[in-house]
């Protein structure tokens, strides 16, 4: 190793110079290393994000899909509820044209309610007129009272008369029967044939 060739000597400013050399070899390596971390750290943190970020994805596209299917169950149901309002209205319509005709009918029974107050205005001077035969009858039949009254006290007084008369006729009997003895005897004596 004796042929080694001794290795020049550099000057000061030589070793300054790459000492500084090194030294910014060294914090270029360092920033090259610092930027590799920090672009790991940044890729790391993009692939979680874009991990969350089609998490979230699935989950709006799930939500969206239920959303959709919970629509078309609700446009169903509510086709099914606008037929039903339909079948409702037609029913409304008929009923309008029914409520027509009957209001149609009643204003013609309106019409004729000047009939029936003229007809009731007649209806009511016949009622007076009823009123006041009504009034004649009742007197006609106080009348037929008293007159039924004074024949009662007529039969009461005939009742008397033929009571008396019965007690007369009862005399009379007696009378004719105690007159005929002497008939009686002499027809005794002498009976007719």
């Amino acid at each position: 190793m004796a042929s080694e060739l001794p290795e020049p000597k550099a000057s000061a400013d030589e070793s300054v110079l790459q000492a500084q050399y090194l030294r910014a070899l060294s914090s270029f390596e360092g920033i090259m290393l610092a930027q590799i971390e920090m672009k790991t750290q940044l890729s790391n943190r993009l692939n979680w994000t874009i991990r969350a970020g089609l998490i979230l994805l699935g989950g709006i596209a799930t939500s969206i899909l239920v959303l959709l299917l919970t629509l078309s169950s609700q446009i169903n149901r509510m086709s099914d509820m606008v037929v039903a309002m339909n079948s409702h209205f037609e029913s409304v319509t008929t009923r309008m044209d029914n409520i027509t005709q009957v209001m149609g009918s009643m204003e013609k029974q309106v019409a004729l309610m000047g009939q029936v107050g003229e007809a009731t205005a007649k209806m009511d001077e016949e009622m007076a007129a009823m009123q006041g035969y009504m009034q004649h009858m009742r007197g006609d039949v106080a009348g037929v009272q008293r007159e039924l009254s004074a024949v009662k006290d007529e039969m009461a007084g005939i009742a008397a008369t033929i009571h008396s008369m019965n007690g007369e006729v009862g005399v009379m009997g007696r009378e004719m029967h105690r007159l005929s003895k002497p008939a009686r005897t002499f027809n005794r004596m002498f009976p007719f044939p």
